[in-house]
Parts: C-alpha cells; structure tokens; sequence
C-alpha cells in the first residue's frame, strides 16, 4: 500500500501529461484555445478524481499482489484463518 501523498502526487504528473494532450487535441479539433483549455481543465479534474478512487479502491485488493520481502504468507486453505482450525475438530 502506497501514501496518499504519494498517490495524489503520481496522479498530478500524470494529469499534466494528460492536460498538454487534451489541449493539443482540443485546439486541433475546435481551433479555439479557449475551448481547448475549458475541456483539457475540466477533463483533468475529472480523471483526478477518477484515478484517486481508482488506486485507493485498487490498493485494497489482495488479488495478484506478490508477497514482499516480510510480508506473512498464510498456508491454510482459502478463507480459513490458522486460528480458526487450530485445536478444533469437524462435527
């Protein structure tokens, strides 16, 4: 799991890449530089939003995150908590 600083600052280089392009293809399809900043602007605030959510709902996902080095890897079967089976037996 990364820190919300770090991911706010990932998803600000990566809009300024997104806004020069937005711009770019605003200008060339409205010929107005106008437009081109309205819709780049407000597309860079959208995808802001959009990319946070996006990582932080992502972050608590389990599903094809390796192990690192320290991190604990359980043996059970899937959903059983080493806990739960310890010292139990099947009724």
């Amino acid at each position: 799991m990364e820190s919300t600083r770090r991911t706010l600052f990932k998803a600000a280089t990566w809009q300024l890449t997104g806004l020069a392009s937005m711009a770019v293809l605003g200008y060339a399809i409205t010929g107005s530089l106008e437009a081109a900043g309205g819709l780049a602007l407000t597309s860079m605030a959208l995808s802001t939003v959009c990319y946070v959510l996006h990582e932080k709902l992502w972050a608590r996902v389990a599903w094809g995150r390796l192990p690192g080095p320290g991190d604990h890897v359980s043996r059970s079967p899937a959903g059983v908590s080493p806990e739960a089976g310890a010292g139990t037996s099947a009724r």
